[in-house]
């Protein structure tokens, strides 16, 4: 588990994005090889704190994101730790190329804090709206791909990104996101799925703002249904928790994944394709954006919209214990 200095007595009163700038901040106070760039972007992803406490460590690219992709990739071959930031729509499809080729390809040492992913940008509409960083993030050879949940977890996941060699990638949302964990001394583990709730009737499998919903709906369920319900927080979509899927395809038999992003390609497809190798049957469904751009609106109303919010998750689980175990 990472350590954590000074951030966590806040990590409950500041967003996901606040708590990454003030973590790496204080990475950067210990480790004089980190250096930021951001595609004039700052403010807003909240590396500009990094970039006023180390002014000559900080880059600004501008509005040229493939080229700050560049950039850090000849940053990482002279042996400095660039962190990049920008808005996830632009990391994993504007710069993808250079991504894949200067970074991806030679291994490098390129940290990737892509903020407002999913549907958190809601009212910016389609052109800000990212639900398949996960898809594309998770296909590309030698990159790590992690979504925490809230800033405890993201304060977590920068230091495991700094103390992993090699490409990372990290979404976090626009703004404040519910607390999922009231001390930071949970247990984070990278590579390895949090159990936020135990439970024998069906599993359900979440990362990101699905989280916290995923813990209420397993909540209401105990109380209105008297079902135990399993909550795993799959914070490492890459590399995922394969005994921790299999163990749930066994002990359950049943399995909702539910993720801010597009049905295709990102949790739900990652966990389907362990799950399918256990050569088990087990009832499956996935949560998230259907085959569509989605609508404008707020976060939490878009969520609700597509059926993944608290209220979402448990309609879904009700109508999955309608389905024996181990049927389809």
């Amino acid at each position: 588990m990472s350590k954590m200095t000074n951030t966590k007595p806040d990590s409950e009163k500041m967003s996901a994005s606040e708590v990454y700038g003030k973590t790496l901040s204080e990475l950067g106070e210990k480790h004089p090889e980190i250096v930021g760039l951001s595609a004039d972007l700052a403010g807003s992803t909240k590396i500009g704190l990094f970039g006023s406490q180390f002014p000559d460590r900080f880059f600004n690219a501008g509005i040229a994101e493939q080229n700050m992709f560049g950039m850090a990739a000849g940053l990482a071959s002279a042996g400095l730790v660039p962190f990049v930031s920008t808005f996830a729509v632009f990391a994993s499809m504007r710069a993808l190329e250079q991504l894949h080729s200067d970074i991806c390809y030679p291994n490098l040492n390129v940290k990737i804090i892509a903020t407002h992913a999913g549907l958190s940008f809601g009212q910016a509409g389609s052109t800000h709206h990212c639900t398949e960083d996960l898809a594309i993030m998770r296909s590309l050879a030698n990159l790590a791909v992690m979504a925490p949940a809230d800033g405890i977890e993201t304060a977590h996941a920068v230091r495991a990104a700094y103390e992993r060699k090699g490409p990372v990638y990290i979404r976090i949302n626009r703004g404040f996101d519910h607390t999922v964990y009231d001390r930071p001394d949970y247990g984070f583990e990278f590579g390895k799925a949090q159990m936020m709730r135990d439970g024998s009737d069906l599993s359900i499998i979440c990362c990101g703002s699905t989280v916290w919903r995923a813990v209420e709906a397993a909540k209401m369920l105990e109380e209105s249904d008297g079902l135990k319900i399993r909550v795993l927080n799959m914070h490492t979509i890459k590399p995922i928790d394969k005994e921790a899927i299999k163990k749930a395809v066994k002990e359950t038999g049943r399995i909702i994944t539910a993720e801010d992003h597009n049905i295709f390609g990102g949790l739900g497809s990652a966990v389907a394709e362990v799950a399918a190798e256990t050569g088990r049957p087990f009832a499956f469904k996935r949560l998230g954006v259907p085959d569509t751009y989605s609508i404008i609106g707020k976060h939490e109303d878009l969520m609700a919209h597509y059926g993944y919010d608290e209220n979402g998750i448990m309609a879904a689980a009700k109508e999955m214990m309608g389905r024996k175990p181990y049927t389809y």
